[in-house]
Protein backbone atom coordinates (compact mmCIF):
# COMPACT_ATOMS: atom_id res chain seq x y z
CA UNK A 1 0.00 0.00 0.00
CA UNK A 2 2.86 2.53 1.16
CA UNK A 3 4.52 1.84 -2.76
CA UNK A 4 1.85 3.76 -4.33
CA UNK A 5 2.56 7.12 -5.04
CA UNK A 6 -1.48 7.93 -4.76
CA UNK A 7 -1.65 6.85 -0.96
CA UNK A 8 1.57 9.43 -0.36
CA UNK A 9 -0.05 12.09 -2.57
CA UNK A 10 -3.17 11.57 -1.12
CA UNK A 11 -2.02 11.28 2.66
CA UNK A 12 -0.04 14.63 2.23
CA UNK A 13 -3.08 16.52 1.02
CA UNK A 14 -5.51 15.15 3.28
CA UNK A 15 -2.48 16.30 6.66
CA UNK A 16 -4.41 20.10 5.64
CA UNK A 17 -7.22 18.85 7.16
CA UNK A 18 -10.88 17.20 6.31
CA UNK A 19 -11.74 17.06 2.38
CA UNK A 20 -14.94 15.93 0.50
CA UNK A 21 -13.62 13.61 -2.59
CA UNK A 22 -13.60 16.70 -5.58
CA UNK A 23 -11.32 18.96 -3.26
CA UNK A 24 -8.79 16.03 -2.99
CA UNK A 25 -9.39 15.23 -6.85
CA UNK A 26 -8.70 18.89 -7.21
CA UNK A 27 -5.58 18.98 -5.02
CA UNK A 28 -4.17 15.55 -6.61
CA UNK A 29 -3.45 16.78 -10.61
CA UNK A 30 -3.43 13.44 -12.67
CA UNK A 31 -5.66 10.75 -10.50
CA UNK A 32 -9.13 9.46 -11.74
CA UNK A 33 -12.03 9.28 -9.65
CA UNK A 34 -11.43 5.78 -9.49
CA UNK A 35 -8.41 5.84 -8.43
CA UNK A 36 -8.90 8.49 -5.73
CA UNK A 37 -11.74 6.17 -4.73
CA UNK A 38 -9.46 2.87 -4.45
CA UNK A 39 -6.77 4.58 -2.65
CA UNK A 40 -9.53 5.90 -0.18
CA UNK A 41 -10.96 2.72 0.39
CA UNK A 42 -7.38 1.37 1.17
CA UNK A 43 -6.64 3.89 3.43
CA UNK A 44 -9.58 3.60 5.41
CA UNK A 45 -9.68 -0.13 5.35
CA UNK A 46 -6.46 0.29 7.28
CA UNK A 47 -7.10 2.72 9.57
CA UNK A 48 -5.43 5.71 8.39
CA UNK A 49 -8.41 7.71 6.99
CA UNK A 50 -11.89 8.18 8.56
CA UNK A 51 -14.92 8.73 6.13
CA UNK A 52 -18.06 10.61 7.61
CA UNK A 53 -21.00 10.55 5.86
CA UNK A 54 -23.56 13.34 6.56
CA UNK A 55 -27.35 12.70 5.88
CA UNK A 56 -27.89 15.95 3.86
CA UNK A 57 -29.08 15.54 0.23
CA UNK A 58 -27.44 14.95 -1.87
CA UNK A 59 -25.14 12.86 0.77
CA UNK A 60 -22.02 14.65 1.53
CA UNK A 61 -18.54 12.61 2.31
CA UNK A 62 -15.79 14.13 4.32
CA UNK A 63 -12.55 12.19 4.63
CA UNK A 64 -9.74 13.19 7.17
CA UNK A 65 -6.82 11.63 8.44
CA UNK A 66 -6.77 9.49 11.63
CA UNK A 67 -4.23 9.53 14.60
CA UNK A 68 -2.68 6.59 12.47
CA UNK A 69 -2.93 8.44 8.97
CA UNK A 70 -1.09 11.62 10.85
CA UNK A 71 2.31 9.45 11.99
CA UNK A 72 2.35 8.08 8.66
CA UNK A 73 2.41 11.46 7.40
CA UNK A 74 5.35 12.14 9.30
CA UNK A 75 7.44 9.45 8.54
CA UNK A 76 6.29 10.30 4.60
CA UNK A 77 7.44 13.73 5.46
CA UNK A 78 10.77 12.05 6.88
CA UNK A 79 11.68 10.07 3.88
CA UNK A 80 10.83 12.82 1.59
CA UNK A 81 13.37 15.21 3.65
CA UNK A 82 15.97 12.30 3.16
CA UNK A 83 15.47 12.06 -0.61
CA UNK A 84 16.01 15.89 -1.53
CA UNK A 85 19.20 15.87 0.72
CA UNK A 86 20.25 12.49 -0.83
CA UNK A 87 19.29 13.37 -5.06
CA UNK A 88 22.96 14.53 -5.97
CA UNK A 89 23.91 10.82 -4.11
CA UNK A 90 21.58 9.10 -6.09
CA UNK A 91 22.05 10.56 -9.56
CA UNK A 92 26.07 10.54 -9.28
CA UNK A 93 25.49 6.54 -8.78
CA UNK A 94 22.92 6.34 -11.49
CA UNK A 95 25.33 8.06 -13.91
CA UNK A 96 28.13 6.12 -12.45
CA UNK A 97 26.00 2.67 -13.67
CA UNK A 98 25.28 4.14 -16.61
CA UNK A 99 28.65 4.44 -17.83
CA UNK A 100 30.04 1.29 -16.41
CA UNK A 101 31.78 2.31 -13.74
CA UNK A 102 30.34 0.87 -10.78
Amino acid sequence: MLSSKWVYLTVGALRRGRMRHGELARKMEGITPKMLTQTLRTLERDGLVRREIFPVIPPRVEYELTALGHDLAGLLDQIRQWSEVHVPDIRSARLAAQEGTL
